[in-house]
């Protein structure tokens, strides 16, 4: 397996009907699975938690922009997300053997940015019982032409992206996440178009379905949960202190 990850224990102790989250970082700060896991330990919680790198980036990252420039959905989004899925069964299934973590426990997914993306897939294919999703993409297509805007290079959607977006959209997908306990948690200073607006429909549709679903706004929070460069274990941010508790207090009561 070359997934990278970082552990951490049940508060307490390791044992092996303990609950599981997964943890999926962002491409921006915290950027690996080991700043994540220093961002957001979900301190307090009595749950393994197991912090995975996304395809081509955490320990394997490499250098996205020229890829971004060429394709950002193909070369990018699509192969970081669904590479993710791809990778998650067999991942886990090889950390639940060495770490002696039972089959079936209660399973949570944690996840920022594009990694709130792969929580969302690993959720939609998967038994996951609660959800926490922070700064999540939640529309693929509202993403790239919010992000691409502020660059002044719209982004130029031809078939094959088309597709791709239909699959990484997240409301028109809730059917399939609304079995799963879902926080949604934003910053106040993201962007709206990209980002708020879209989860903010995810979490009207998913309370139509009767799905358990909430919403929370961190203020003077942007995007990013830690200072640059995000590579590394860093202290932690007042705002990525508020996102943890958030997370602990979803977790303790839906997982």
């Amino acid at each position: 397996m070359d997934v990278p990850y970082v552990v951490k224990e049940p508060v307490g102790g390791a044992r092996p009907d303990a609950p599981v989250v997964i943890g999926y970082h962002l491409l921006d700060s915290p950027r690996t699975e080991v700043a994540l896991a220093a961002a957001l330990p979900l301190d307090g919680l009595d749950a393994w938690r197991i912090y995975l790198g996304l395809p081509m980036s955490g320990a394997r990252g490499q250098d996205l922009w020229p890829l971004l420039a060429e394709d950002a959905v193909l070369k990018v989004y699509e192969p970081i997300a669904f590479g993710a899925l791809a990778e998650f069964p067999e991942a886990y299934g090889e950390i639940r053997s060495r770490l002696g973590i039972a089959d079936g426990v209660p399973l949570g997914v944690l996840g920022g940015s594009l990694g709130g993306a792969a929580a969302q897939l690993v959720a939609s294919t998967h038994d996951v019982k609660a959800a926490v999703l922070v700064n999540p993409l939640v529309q693929l297509r509202a993403a790239i032409d919010g992000i691409s805007a502020s660059f002044g290079t719209p982004y130029q959607w031809e078939e094959a992206a088309d597709e791709v977006a239909e699959r990484m959209d997240f409301v028109a997908r809730a059917g399939e996440l609304e079995r799963t306990a879902i926080r949604y948690i934003t910053g106040a200073d993201d962007m709206a178009d990209a980002i708020i607006e879209p989860v903010e429909k995810a979490v009207a549709e998913l309370g139509r379905r009767g799905a358990t679903v909430d919403h929370h706004v961190v203020r003077e929070m942007g995007h990013a949960l830690a200072e640059e460069p995000g590579t590394e274990a860093a202290p932690q941010t007042p705002h990525a202190r508020e996102v943890d508790r958030l997370a602990v207090e979803w977790f303790r009561g839906n997982l």
